[in-house]
């Protein structure tokens, strides 16, 4: 018998196929641990089919390493054989694919439950895993994230290098910008208007842009959503918008974290209160320093700090970012209304007090990223934690002496951590650790021209 579950999901596929009758096929999408986008694509006639019986993936599809090779971390993928799970479509995320040539439609799919404690291996589900925990103690996370990403020209230097976009409105390549300038985002009005038009197609709610720090750097915010898990979808879902549409316009979209070392990174920025069964701010009051609630919550983001670098900034070159005087935080510093700290509470009425996360890299897994925010805020108020004064003034301009400075680094205290594998669960922590090293393992495995050039 098929279940009421399938049924409903047989019910979203059926009605989608009669309103949209010109789709050609499916792409049914999940993010790997690197918060990479995969999955399969489907015909029309097989979309039915795939929200009824679901979809087989290999778990070790959740932890290849950065260029999609299967690391064997924790023996997941070759030690174990390399089976098949199941997964199946997320509800109210199938939707249209604006840029794409021929009518064709996607969803998110997600391991559930009956995978044998295997589902554990998707990002997904170690954010809902620790959203869960939160709710458990009548705490709701309502949470947004903004993205900051460059529009770079597709052809590289002859030394393989990125460059800058040409701009549309003048024909020169750009060599600077304008924080916040608006000529900036007139001149790339054509695909930035893509980009909220197509968010708006898939239900993706982003709805400011601005020009950032660099030439062709730019940041997208997306609305926040009463739903933590959404708010990684929305996150997740806007930086294939970004890439694919980009694309469509002559442009390659990078999140990367530190694409041009002379120019402002990339940032990931997570927004975050938490609510009551009835929808009420627990971080709102008169006096932001004496609410308890919020004081504990920053403790506990100062705590779980170092120890989740290793998931906020995730590979080698996450770490050229943190540098000083650039609004990039480097100690776990917190205070009102300054983008020089890591824990920023954003000016704004009472009702919408929340923490501003500033600490991630754009490449950092979103729901990876926002799981360990929620953990180290749930972590500070169950212990009570006190993240001591707030700070004024400039915070950036000594990093924090305990501040990872490379992904080894940050992958030794994350093996030493407390507080993540508490959430995380164990064997997760050990598989991130583990593919992780491997990632770094084979890149070291190369000899750059600059080793030549210095020592040959």
């Amino acid at each position: 018998m098929t279940s009421p579950k399938r049924a409903d999901a047989r019910k979203e596929a059926e009605a989608f196929l009669k309103s949209h009758p010109k789709i050609e096929h499916l792409d049914a999408l999940f993010q790997d641990i690197n918060g990479i986008m995969r999955g399969k694509r489907y015909p029309r006639a097989e979309i039915v089919h795939l929200y009824e019986k679901g979809m087989l993936m290999p778990y070790s599809a959740m932890v290849v390493d950065i260029t999609g090779n299967t690391s064997n971390a924790g023996g997941v993928g070759f030690d174990d054989g390399d089976p098949d799970g199941m997964m199946f479509p997320v509800p109210n995320t199938l939707v249209p694919v604006p840029w794409a040539h021929e009518p064709t439609a996607q969803c998110l799919v997600s391991f559930d439950d009956s995978n044998g404690g295997k589902e554990m291996l998707e990002p997904r589900n170690i954010l809902e895993k620790v959203d869960n925990i939160l709710r458990a103690d009548g705490l709701h996370a309502v949470c947004a994230m903004e993205l900051e990403f460059y529009l770079i020209d597709p052809v590289r230097t002859p030394d393989g290098r990125p460059q800058a976009p040409i701009s549309p409105a003048t024909g020169e390549r750009e060599i600077s910008t304008q924080v916040y300038g608006m000529e900036e985002l007139e001149d790339y009005s054509a695909v930035l208007s893509d980009i909220e038009k197509t968010c708006h197609a898939q239900g993706v709610p982003a709805y400011t842009a601005s020009a950032e720090y660099a030439a062709g750097q730019f940041e997208v915010n997306l609305k926040h959503t009463a739903s933590a898990v959404v708010a990684a979808d929305h996150a997740a879902l806007l930086c294939r918008v970004v890439r694919n549409v980009a694309l469509e316009h002559g442009f390659r979209a990078t999140f990367m974290a530190k694409p041009f070392l002379n120019q402002a990174g990339n940032g990931l920025h997570m927004h975050m209160s938490l609510v009551d069964g009835k929808g009420e701010n627990l971080f709102a009051g008169d006096d932001t320093d004496a609410n308890p609630l919020l004081r504990h919550a920053i403790g506990g983001l100062q705590a779980a700090l170092f120890e989740s670098m290793a998931v906020f900034a995730p590979c080698i070159n996450a770490y050229r970012r943190y540098m000083l005087n650039i609004y990039v935080p480097m100690g776990p510093t917190w205070g009102v209304n300054n983008r020089s700290l890591a824990f920023r509470i954003p000016l704004g009425e009472q009702a919408n007090t929340r923490i501003e996360h500033r600490v991630a890299g754009a490449d950092a897994n979103p729901y990876l990223a926002l799981a360990a925010v929620l953990a180290g805020a749930h972590y500070g108020i169950t212990h009570k934690i006190d993240p001591g004064e707030s700070q004024s003034g400039n915070a950036g301009a000594e990093p924090d002496e305990r501040f990872p400075r490379t992904i080894e680094e940050a992958l030794a205290a994350f093996t030493e951590a407390e507080i993540l594998p508490k959430y995380f669960g164990e064997w997760y922590s050990e598989i991130y650790h583990l593919t992780k090293i491997a990632e770094v393992t084979s890149f070291r495995d190369y000899i750059s021209k600059r080793e030549y050039d210095w020592y040959l």
